[in-house]
């Protein structure tokens, strides 16, 4: 099977969040099982001093409208997948980031860049048979790329199969309806039934229309987005397409984030020599300036600092584990205000609070290891991976109950010797700070709290499995164009 990926980033190419470890991962997982998997990405400033590129081919002026194109190939590092690289410098080579400025506002234009992506990656997959092996299935991530889907659905010309995948329902693409003949779009896609919502265009909406087969990120996720509460308005139709919806929970790239090969830990470790462990939060403690201490537990965040994510929630409990002696590691950016918030609560406990704004790769990585609990606090979370990621690293994760949080964390009260973290349900604060109290107490029985870790270790958490159903989604979208697989 050749498998089109379009994706707005997958790392190590370009990074904001977790869908580009998932873009990657997924891809990696799919060659391993032996089929052809190329990702199409935009070629954003800097991009090409990281791959290694070649010229593909001219693409013209997709959108007509002055902006003409260029394909080059490049191995996706660290996998067999083939990169594809849209260039397009006006619209792609910019100071800041792929979605806006250096201020984080929106690109007004953004419109035109990710439609462009979309139609580059419809004609390729349409010519794909005379350049090469025909692609069989294009699949598409969140709304920057959702309109691949559409384009070949309006165009219907011998198609191949298109998944949609939403890995977070709230980002929607909405653009006022005058971008419709700037975007190539047929005037019978203004309507209720095609990408029209609340009357704006929204690109995700058309992805959820157009595709022949839709995935979300978790089976929870999946359920919950099909409710009232969940669905931000999309949920008629998602009920509406039936079974044509499906959650696949996501995996992690284990090679990446193996704590016995990490080098951006001072010491490696394993589930059966876990002194590096030890030695990962002290050297954690050291390099925030934390106060030494193994009295009480280190509690780690990376995270956007947003309230979807639940960060007033974590800093409204904070006071309660910090009088127990416990000390925070918060990595991360986002709302003003509440980046605000954690800088007062470091300010207001030297030694007891770390800080660092914005992602560091590096410094993620060793919070996972050298913390003792990961909290991961999210009004509503697609899926969530730095859950995963901190039970691979021993970092037993306190979570709310919902989406792909409630299908990876078991709650080792509820379950007591089963477990792999601990669980809240009601989004308040004092329900998160009853959690992360209840986290203390197990910290502190040494044998239960080493029961955890070694249960949190020895998940299964890799993209083997996930893989394979995403195989067959592919298959059955194929069916339904009539194609066999």
């Amino acid at each position: 099977m050749r498998i089109l990926q379009v994706a707005s980033e997958a790392v190590p190419v370009c990074k904001t969040g977790g869908l580009a470890d998932v873009v990657t991962a997924l891809s990696a997982a799919l060659v391993d099982a032996d089929h052809d998997v190329v990702v199409l990405l935009p070629a954003y400033r800097g991009v090409f001093d990281r791959v290694e590129a070649t010229p593909l081919f001219e693409l013209g002026d997709p959108l007509g409208l002055g902006h003409t194109a260029r394909l080059w190939s490049a191995p996706l590092p660290d996998t067999r997948a083939t990169a594809w690289l849209l260039q397009c410098d006006p619209l792609f080579d910019r100071v800041g980031g792929p979605y806006g400025d250096e201020a984080g506002i929106d690109w007004p234009d953004n419109h035109l860049r990710f439609a462009l992506l979309a139609r580059a990656a419809a004609q390729l997959a349409l010519a794909s048979p005379t350049f090469g092996r025909a692609i069989d299935v294009v699949h598409a991530h969140d709304w920057q790329a959702a309109l691949a889907t559409a384009y070949l659905a309006w165009w219907g010309v011998g198609r191949p199969a298109t998944v949609f995948t939403v890995h977070n329902l709230h980002f929607t693409g909405r653009f006022p309806a005058s971008i419709l003949p700037e975007i190539g779009a047929p005037a019978s896609a203004w309507s209720p039934k095609d990408l029209e919502f609340y009357r704006e265009a929204s690109f995700l909406k058309a992805g959820l229309v157009h595709a022949d087969r839709i995935t979300t990120v978790s089976p929870t996720y999946a359920d919950e987005i099909r409710t009232a509460a969940g669905g931000i308005g999309f949920d008629g139709l998602l009920r509406w397409r039936g079974g044509a919806v499906r959650g696949v929970l996501n995996g992690i790239d284990t090679r990446t984030w193996n704590p016995a090969t990490d080098r951006a830990l001072g010491v490696p470790y394993d589930l059966d020599h876990l002194a590096g462990k030890a030695a990962a939060r002290r050297g954690l403690q050291s390099e925030l300036g934390l106060a030494p201490q193994n009295t009480a537990p280190v509690f780690g965040v990376v995270s956007r600092l947003t309230w979807q994510k639940g960060i007033d929630l974590f800093l409204a409990a904070s006071a309660a584990v910090l009088a127990e002696g416990a000390q925070l590691v918060i990595l991360g950016s986002g709302e003003p205000a509440l980046e605000l918030a954690v800088a007062e609560l470091a300010a207001a406990h030297p030694g007891r609070v770390a800080v660092r704004r914005g992602y560091d790769e590096g410094l993620s990585h060793r919070i996972f290891a050298g913390a003792d609990l990961l909290c991961v606090p999210s009004r509503f979370e697609p899926c969530g991976l730095t859950q995963l990621y901190a039970m691979r690293y021993g970092t037993p994760p306190v979570v709310r109950n919902t989406g792909g949080l409630a299908d990876t964390v078991a709650d080792d009260d509820a379950r007591p010797g089963t477990g792999t973290g601990f669980v809240f349900d009601p989004p308040t604060a004092e329900a998160c700070a009853q959690a992360m109290l209840r986290a203390c107490a197990a910290w502190r029985d040494t044998s239960r709290f080493s029961g955890l870790q070694r249960r949190a270790m020895t998940q299964r958490h890799d993209w083997s499995a996930s893989a394979g159903v995403y195989l067959d989604i592919y298959r059955e979208a194929m069916a339904s164009r009539g194609v066999r697989g």
